[in-house]
């Protein structure tokens, strides 16, 4: 933005928000098949999808009305069909191989933009070409594309551009630690993830992406673009605690205060935004101690059960 410096807070932020706002953002959802064993994973996925309707995106999927990927496709098309909308704003993307093993149901139906593409690997390219990435809860099928788009944006045979894991109750806690540990012993880049644990949080990222989201120019703009993001969310997170708040008010609050603030002012900003980040890595570190814990506890009752079938088998001989 240039000649800041004529223009009030409100037209900066004005101008600011037609500048980026886009409508009909592409959002690939790669998510299980299943619905896990714990109702609350269908729940968040349902909210997933009504959080992308809700921001006028647009679902790219690989078409399936179970599971995860089924509840994420009808929070879109109920949320949609309120909004009284014409056009289904949802594109599922298969082969002919799966494709001939689907059931038709209400929500298939209701999917008119159908791609089948030739081979799993042109499937895999045709999703990618939506502006960013989320990923819920799922088995080895997710697991396979969370590594495979990991790999194309590393080797540069895909943007940089923004990867969501949707942590709802932790699922990726083990995941982002084995991450963070093969990119420490220098085996990958760091991956630019935003983590978000709930449909709140979920609903701020995709605000701030609709405002902010522009496509950068090259991998490292990318790249920065994205770290900044996962830097402040955690402060638009702690000032947003419901939705008497608006995003836009946050935003033009910062842009207030680093355009016309004191010194002591900006300063203020950048320690409360470097708290709120530090706060919320605290949090999840104890959420990870916390499940490590169980997990723990899980092992050891087992290797205590295998203890005793050894000594039954031993007494038998």
């Amino acid at each position: 933005m240039e000649n800041c410096e004529n223009q009030t807070v409100e037209e900066v932020v004005d101008s600011f928000a037609k500048e980026n706002k886009q409508e009909g953002l592409r959002v690939f959802v790669a998510g299980g098949s299943r619905s896990g064993n714990d109702d609350i994973y269908i729940e968040e996925a349902y909210n997933l999808g009504k959080q992308i309707a809700k921001m006028d995106f647009k679902l790219d999927f690989g078409l399936s009305s179970s599971g995860i990927m089924g509840a994420v496709a009808r929070g879109v098309l109920d949320r949609w069909n309120k909004q009284k909308c014409t056009e289904t704003p949802i594109q599922g993307i298969t082969t002919k191989e799966y494709y001939s093993l689907y059931q038709t149901d209400e929500i298939i139906n209701q999917i008119e933009d159908i791609i089948v593409a030739q081979t799993l690997e042109e499937r895999k390219q045709k999703l990618l070409n939506a502006d960013f990435v989320v990923f819920a809860p799922g088995g080895v099928g997710t697991l396979d594309e969370l590594a495979y788009d990991c790999v194309a944006m590393q080797d540069g045979f895909l943007d940089v551009k923004p990867f969501i894991l949707y942590n709802i109750d932790g699922f990726f806690h083990h995941l982002v630690e084995y991450l963070k540990y093969i990119s420490a012993k220098g085996f990958s880049d760091p991956m630019p993830f935003i983590i978000v644990d709930n449909s709140h949080e979920l609903g701020i990222v995709f605000r701030l992406l609709k405002l902010r989201y522009k496509k950068a120019k090259n991998t490292k703009e990318a790249y920065a673009q994205a770290r900044q993001l996962i830097y402040e969310l955690p402060y638009f997170i702690k000032n947003k605690p419901d939705n008497s708040v608006y995003v836009e008010d946050i935003i033009e609050k910062m842009t207030r205060i680093n355009l016309y603030g004191t010194a002591e002012e900006k300063q203020n900003l950048a320690d409360e935004i470097e708290k709120a980040y530090l706060e919320k890595e605290i949090e999840r570190m104890y959420d990870r101690l916390a499940k490590t814990g169980r997990d723990t506890a899980t092992v050891s009752d087992k290797l205590t059960k295998l203890k005793k079938r050894r000594q039954a088998s031993q007494n038998i001989k």
